[in-house]
């Protein structure tokens, strides 16, 4: 391997210090892509380790994260678990530590653009970035993970490198500036896809790096349960207690979901041999499951959206076209909005006709409005609403078209939008696996006009498009929906 197979444009210097001459290892410091495979930023780091005959050391760090909980912590670390194992196969050291700074209050977001903390919690241990020559890490597109790289750029005595890894073709490399809908992304990401779709090899190991990570006083993280309660996060949100290794979650949708590399090479697997063929027109049937289930893995970074694009496109299903449009252009449109717009999660970062319709409707006559703890418990009118609700809650996942129907009926059961978005904002993130990243700020915002264009105006909604039960029951079997998830 050579470095003209991992893109120029995927690597960006965070500081501009000099490597350490008198280092003993290559630092991974691994957040974002939690993956053993098709992981830009670790081949990467090997290469560099490489070439100056010295081990790599891979390296995660344990925060409480803003607004997630037990239920998104144990999937992380079921995928951390097989990283580890991945990686000791290939001679490579995987140790992992916590914070000690603080309580989860101190690491939220705010719509200000603010972050809520400025502890500790952001550097690395210094006994392992004082002896590392340079230090690699992968890619954050939040607010938050900016800050984090920035803030360790600044304090190491190395340099930091960073490597994209979680997107086809690099947020810059695509557009200079934010895109407003898929339209206008979609023939610059088209343009380039032939060159940035290419197999990424694995680096021959020279320096095997196990005994730093035996001698390196880090966490056991065989047991997932034990480290979750060392990090004192409150039971906010029920977790599934596995008992063994083959053991199972079910979902509503009848597939099985449980954190991990292997179980995401399942659920594709399983897509692209019983699924594909019919997405196009079944992928929005609530109660049929019809999608890949792709998307709390891409979340953690547990598989490459690289190796998904390519195992896809290797096929002859008729499916495979529009199944790539969501992956690759309607995915990496969302990085594209939260890297360029800074008011990501918030009301403001809608563009200004979707802000200007929607106040000038704020005073419409809403013919129910709940409250964050009616719709939070599944207390509303509409049995579909109430049922996806319930779906979230119990699985971290709901359909795609039924979430976009939850939220354009946030938005008409609220007093005002900006409400109507922080609430449904809340619920994405604290329930779903796939919440509290590029897609799920972009999801939220979408129910209210995001990437879309003005349709018929009406009550409430102004021009914003609009969605109701009458629709749902014409499109889709919504009995065999509701008795689904209820049997659950």
């Amino acid at each position: 391997m050579n470095y003209s197979e991992i893109h120029r444009d995927r690597i960006k210097y965070l500081n501009d210090k000099k490597i350490r001459t008198k280092g003993e290892w290559v630092l991974y410091w691994m957040q974002s892509s939690q993956r053993a495979e098709y992981n830009h930023a670790l081949e990467y780091a090997l290469m560099r380790a490489n070439e100056r005959n010295q081990p790599l050391l891979v390296y995660f760090h344990f925060i409480p994260y803003p607004d997630a909980n037990r239920r998104h912590y144990l999937f992380m670390l079921e995928g951390l678990k097989e990283v580890k194992a991945t990686l000791s196969e290939r001679g490579i050291g995987f140790g992992s530590r916590k914070s000690e700074a603080g309580g989860q209050e101190r690491l939220g977001e705010n719509p200000s653009g603010r972050s809520h903390n400025n502890g500790d919690f952001l550097s690395l241990p210094l006994d392992l970035v004082e002896k590392a020559s340079l230090t690699v890490t992968d890619r954050g597109y939040t607010r938050f993970q900016k800050q984090w790289r920035k803030k360790v750029a600044e304090e190491i005595n190395c340099p930091l490198i960073q490597v994209e890894s979680d997107v086809i073709i690099p947020i810059e490399t695509v557009s200079p500036k934010q895109e407003f809908a898929a339209r206008t992304v979609r023939p610059k990401i088209h343009k380039l896809l032939d060159y940035y779709m290419k197999p990424l090899p694995q680096e021959e190991v020279k320096r095997e790096s196990l005994s730093l990570a035996r001698d390196g006083d880090f966490l056991d993280i065989e047991d997932p349960h034990k480290i979750i309660k060392s990090l004192d996060i409150p039971p906010l949100v029920p977790i599934p207690d596995f008992k063994t290794e083959s053991d199972t979650q079910p979902l509503v949708s009848g597939v099985l979901l449980r954190g991990g590399r292997s179980h995401a090479e399942q659920h594709l697997k399983n897509f692209i041999q019983n699924k594909l063929d019919r997405y196009p027109e079944l992928r929005n049937e609530p109660y049929l499951d019809c999608l890949s289930n792709m998307s709390p893995y891409l979340h953690f970074g547990q598989i490459s959206p690289l190796e998904i694009a390519l195992m896809v496109s290797k096929t002859q299903s008729p499916g495979k076209e529009k199944y790539l449009e969501e992956l690759i252009v309607r995915r990496e449109l969302s990085m594209n909005f939260v890297h360029y717009n800074p008011r990501y999660d918030s009301f403001e970062g809608l563009p200004e006709w979707c802000k200007k319709t929607l106040k000038e409707h704020e005073k419409d006559k809403r013919e129910y409005i709940y409250s964050t703890y009616d719709l939070e418990q599944a207390k509303t009118h509409d049995i579909y609403w109430n049922t996806a609700q319930i779906e979230m809650m119990k699985t971290g996942k709901m359909n795609n078209y039924m979430r976009m129907y939850w939220g354009k009926k946030i938005l008409e059961w609220t007093k005002k939008p900006e409400e109507a978005h922080k609430i449904a904002l809340y619920l994405n993130n604290k329930y779903n696996l796939d919440g509290r990243d590029p897609n799920g700020f972009t999801g939220v915002l979408w129910c209210l006009g995001l990437h879309d264009r003005p349709w018929k105006e009406r009550e409430i909604f102004g021009t914003i498009r609009y969605m109701n039960q009458e629709g749902l029951r014409r499109k889709f079997d919504m009995d065999s929906y509701i008795k689904k998830v209820m049997k659950e």
